[in-house]
C-alpha cells in the first residue's frame, strides 16, 4: 500500500488563506450588493456572472477567479480591492510575502499578488503579476477612466489593448494605458513573466 504523503505547513497555510479569502469576498460582495439595493438577479445581469455563481460566492462556497471578480466589481461599480479588503487604515503596514493575498486564473497560469492594504479610500492599487510560459489572460474592461501603469521585470509580455496591434515588452519596458477597454496579457517567451502593475481609478469607490 502506497504511504500517504504528508501535508506540508505551507500547504496548510495556503489552504487556510484560500478559505479566508472566500469568506472575505463573500461577505464583502453581499454587503456591497445590499448597499446598492441590488438583487442577485439584477447583479447577474449587470456583471455577466450567473446568479448561481454569485450566490455560491456570497455563501463562501466558491472561490472566484480573477476574471470573475473583475466582472463583479464592474457590475457593482466598485474597485477590485473593495471585494477583498477588511483591514483598518494604518500609518505603517507591513505586507509579508507569506501572508500575501494571491489570486489566480482558473488554469492557475496567471497570478496576481496584491502589494497594498485593502482600505476603502485608496484610488491606486499595486500588484505583482506572474504569467507562466504560454499564458494568455483576457481582462475585462475596468471602470471608466481606469488606467494601468505596468513595468516588466523578468521575461517578456505581449499586451493587446482594445483593437490596437499587440505591443511587445521586454525587461525594463514600461507602459501606461487606459484600461476601460478589453485587454489581453500574454507570455510568448520561454520563461515566466514577472511584472509590476499600478492601477489608478478615476475617482474613489466607496
Amino acid at each position: 500500500m502506497k504511504p500517504r504523503s504528508k501535508v506540508s505547513d505551507h500547504e496548510k497555510v495556503t489552504a487556510s488563506e484560500a478559505l479566508e479569502l472566500k469568506r472575505r469576498v463573500g461577505s464583502n460582495l453581499e454587503l456591497l450588493r445590499r448597499q446598492r439595493g441590488l438583487s442577485l438577479e439584477r447583479l447577474a445581469a449587470q456583471s455577466g456572472v450567473s446568479r448561481a455563481m454569485l450566490g455560491q460566492i456570497e455563501a463562501g462556497e466558491s472561490a472566484p477567479t480573477i476574471a470573475v471578480l473583475w466582472k463583479i466589481a464592474r457590475g457593482l461599480g466598485v474597485r477590485f480591492a473593495d471585494l477583498l479588503g477588511d483591514e483598518p487604515e494604518q500609518a505603517v503596514v507591513v505586507l509579508p510575502r507569506a501572508a500575501a493575498k494571491v489570486l489566480r486564473s482558473q488554469d492557475g497560469r496567471f497570478e496576481s499578488r496584491a502589494l497594498f492594504p485593502f482600505d476603502r479610500e485608496r484610488r491606486a492599487e499595486f500588484y505583482e503579476l506572474r504569467l507562466s510560459v504560454g499564458c494568455v489572460e483576457v481582462a475585462e474592461p475596468h471602470a471608466d477612466g481606469t488606467y494601468e501603469n505596468l513595468v516588466v521585470q523578468q521575461g517578456c509580455l505581449a499586451l493587446t489593448i482594445g483593437d490596437r496591434e499587440t505591443i511587445h515588452l521586454l525587461p525594463g519596458d514600461a507602459i501606461y494605458f487606459r484600461a476601460d477597454v478589453p485587454h489581453v496579457y500574454a507570455n510568448p517567451g520561454a520563461e515566466e513573466t514577472l511584472a509590476y502593475l499600478v492601477m489608478t481609478y478615476a475617482s474613489p469607490r466607496l
